[in-house]
């Protein structure tokens, strides 16, 4: 296949491209390189004669239709997104730019594209998304593929409303979209402004591990490249018009994972005292849900995959990874918005 990846630069949309090239798909990748982004996300690929680089905002209608033109993509992965819940909360107009207005233009720029192509069967239109966009849950219970949307903050809502535009465009124009939902990832080359880079950068410059609230918010958590793999079977092998939430299996309080992460901290580079002294309890954001869990049933059941990596060993890999890469995250420290605390409003 002939894959047009969007935000193939960032932290999930990196994963898929490398695997893809691995994998022997011929990738384009198509990044606006914003503040989040980095190319060295793709170095291992990027002398690849199976990987392009287009340098562009899918805010940009006719950059896409020339992109289109160009490339002739057998299939669309749509991961170009805002997604720092608390930068939306600062910021929302871009979030609603990029998240709405960008997800409409490639879906036009797509839509037609594939109508210019004889409308193959064979076209896909991935779109991924998040499970914010179900709201929180109590103690029990899992989001399915038929839980109601409930967002409950501009990043989450920005990314609902993206979702129905999808569905909208397969209903309406019968585009052959599928569309997945995922829990929290985390893993190589995550962008130190999310809560476990921040909690091992922290740790090892001796600051203060910020702590929401008392911890206790519960995410499902998925190693980005178990996600990779599950996205790449989804634009292969999902049914046209069907969703599948993707989860890790994974169930953790945010004060256990962090503690976890101080452990494992404690033995690949001891000091004097545990990393777990410095975790420091913050005001917590406005409107933060309390827990996510996916119920995976349906992606195991129809396509057969689930998750590989299971927290301890995800966490594991992660701080190792950063341990070892200092060279990758130290030059986006000054980038901006990093080391302040956002989202307070």
């Amino acid at each position: 296949m002939k894959l047009l990846v969007t935000g193939g630069a960032g932290f999930i949309g990196s994963a898929v491209v490398r695997l893809a090239v691995a994998r022997g798909h011929q990738v384009v990748n198509v990044d606006a390189l914003t503040y989040a982004a980095c190319l060295d996300n793709v170095a291992s690929v990027s002398g690849s004669d199976l990987y392009a680089f287009e340098r562009a905002d899918i805010r940009d209608r006719a950059r896409l239709d020339r992109i289109f033109a160009t490339h002739r993509p057998d299939a669309v992965m749509h991961l170009a997104a805002e997604s720092h819940v608390d930068r939306s909360i600062d910021g929302p107009a871009d979030f609603i730019e990029t998240n709405i207005t960008g997800t409409f233009n490639m879906l036009e720029a797509a839509r037609a594209h594939w109508v210019r192509q004889g409308k193959p069967d064979s076209f896909r239109f991935h779109h991924i998304s998040t499970d914010e966009v179900f709201g929180s849950l109590g103690a029990t219970g899992q989001f399915s593929e038929t839980s109601p949307y409930d967002p409950r903050s501009p990043y989450s809502a920005s990314k609902a409303a993206s979702d129905h535009l999808v569905r909208a465009w397969h209903e309406t124009y019968s585009l052959p979209v599928v569309l997945t939902n995922c829990s929290n990832n985390y893993g190589p080359f995550h962008f130190p402004e999310k809560l476990i880079p921040v909690v091992i950068l922290n740790a090892l410059h001796g600051r203060p591990i910020p702590v929401y609230g008392r911890g206790e918010n519960v995410r499902d958590w998925l190693y980005v490249e178990d996600h990779a793999d599950a996205l790449l079977l989804v634009v292969q092998k999902g049914a046209v018009g069907r969703s599948y939430n993707i989860g890790g299996e994974n169930e953790r309080r945010n004060i256990d994972l962090v503690r976890t992460i101080c452990a494992i901290l404690d033995a690949k580079r001891p000091k004097a005292g545990s990393y777990a002294d410095q975790i420091t309890f913050v005001t917590d954001r406005p409107g933060h849900d309390a827990r996510y869990a996916i119920d995976p049933t349906r992606i195991r059941e129809e396509l057969g995959w689930r998750p590989s990596v299971t927290v301890e060993e995800g966490l594991e890999r992660t701080v190792q990874w950063y341990l070892d890469n200092e060279t990758w995250w130290r030059p986006l420290l000054g980038r901006a918005g990093l080391g302040q605390r956002l989202g307070k409003a």
